[in-house]
């Protein structure tokens, strides 16, 4: 039975000590917050949405970075795992759209309190506002770590599972990176990701607050289409959030390196140029007499209705029945192909994840044990690996660390 030391208590800190505790080893949990968790509380707006129920194919597909790093991990501990985890551990969980997963209270709280509880019960040794200074090694093994107090705590394995920079309030201000590299581990390119696009023209913030449902986003980088997606997006005073705006941006940042970044909202994804010309008619009709203004609210959300009048190509005041074929062709290209231009992505106070981390290079991928330094390992977010929003980046928390905890002697 060994001595293991976890610096950082958020979701991977934790369930490394339950499963290392549940393996006979002494564990110590060092925690630089007043509590455990702290960004679990924040996560899928404060419900906790903490793996995906969908098939292994899926899983992988969700993975921006570390794929092929990720595949003995996820097939060693996979998300049924953890729902499984979770439920014997008295979180009754619910699966929602895109296969999200919650606890059925609607309470991130839960899960915290789930594993504290568990660690509890198994001895593990947590100790809070115990912020790690260093991490202790000899001959190019960790031996413990020294606190910031200056207390030597001395152990058989060091599991590094100090998250990344995303919501820096949480304490997530990259110690992880700077252990890594005073122990000579390359720390790949950070960048913050699954974040808001900042947007250029005034029309879109001036929608703040729209929230949309059922649309597509295109983004093109040199005039060429780069990425698209269909599901929800809100207008914000910035730009564009929501879960299709923070799924795109985890692309976003490397085609802004490349040059202009444009994008196009489809309003009426599900209906085609033909289709929505004979909507457009059917409103038009009995209504011949009318001014175009107080019609076209039939067709959007009344905060989009003064962006459409003025950008729409259709004088307000304009009678129906003196709209021309060619105005309703250019109003509806509006529709189906609203303009913006992307000029950044939100900082790392609203970001969901880090984009890189630890290089994987330098990790093996069965055991998320360092090349460089045996009996020190990196879990969780710290790692170059992160995933699209969905529950996959916990995914990847859970599973890295039931590699290390599997992997300690």
């Amino acid at each position: 039975m060994s001595k293991a030391v976890i610096v950082g208590g958020g979701a991977a800190g934790m369930a490394a000590a339950v499963f290392l505790a549940e393996k006979g080893h002494r564990v110590h949990i060092f925690e630089k917050n007043e509590k455990l968790g702290k960004k679990i509380y924040i996560t899928g707006k404060g419900r906790c949405n903490f793996t995906n129920a969908c098939t292994m194919e899926e899983l992988f597909d969700n993975v921006i970075h570390g794929r092929k790093f990720l595949y003995s991990a996820f097939y060693g501990y996979n998300n049924f795992d953890v729902i499984d985890l979770f439920e014997s551990l008295g979180v009754k969980t619910k699966v929602e759209r895109g296969n999200r997963v919650f606890p059925v209270s609607d309470h991130a709280s839960d899960i915290t309190l789930a594993l504290e509880r568990r660690m509890k019960a198994l001895g593990v040794k947590i100790h809070l506002k115990s912020p790690v200074k260093e991490i202790l090694t000899e001959d190019q093994a960790a031996k413990g770590v020294t606190l910031e107090n200056g207390t030597r705590v001395e152990a058989d394995a060091v599991l590094v599972a100090t998250g990344g920079l995303s919501y820096p309030t949480t304490g997530s201000t990259g110690d992880g990176y700077h252990f890594a590299r005073e122990l000579g581990h390359t720390v790949t390119k950070l960048s913050p990701s699954l974040v808001p696009l900042l947007t250029k023209e005034p029309y879109i913030t001036s929608m703040q607050g729209l929230s949309l449902k059922n649309v597509s986003l295109s983004l093109y980088c040199g005039g060429k289409k780069c990425w698209d997606g269909f599901g929800e997006l809100l207008f914000t005073h910035r730009g564009i959030s929501g879960p299709l705006a923070l799924t795109a941006s985890a692309q976003a940042g490397e085609y802004l390196e490349k040059g202009t970044l444009t994008g196009q909202i489809d309003w009426k994804p599900a209906l085609t140029v033909q289709q929505l010309d004979e909507r457009m008619l059917r409103e038009f009709a009995g209504q011949e007499n009318r001014q175009f203004k107080n019609v076209v609210p039939a067709l959007l959300p009344s905060r989009a209705v003064p962006v459409f009048l003025e950008e729409g190509g259709i004088r307000p005041e304009k009678k129906i029945h003196d709209i021309t074929r060619q105005e309703r062709k250019h109003f509806i290209k509006i529709l189906k192909s609203f303009p913006f231009t992307v000029t950044g992505l939100g900082g790392y106070n609203e970001a969901v994840v880090t984009r890189g981390g630890v290089s994987l290079k330098e990790i093996r991928p069965g055991t998320m044990e360092s090349k460089l330094v045996s009996g020190l390992y990196f879990i969780g977010e710290v790692l170059d690996a992160d995933g699209l929003t969905g529950g996959f980046n916990l995914q990847i928390a859970w599973s890295t660390a039931y590699a290390a905890a599997s992997a300690v002697q």
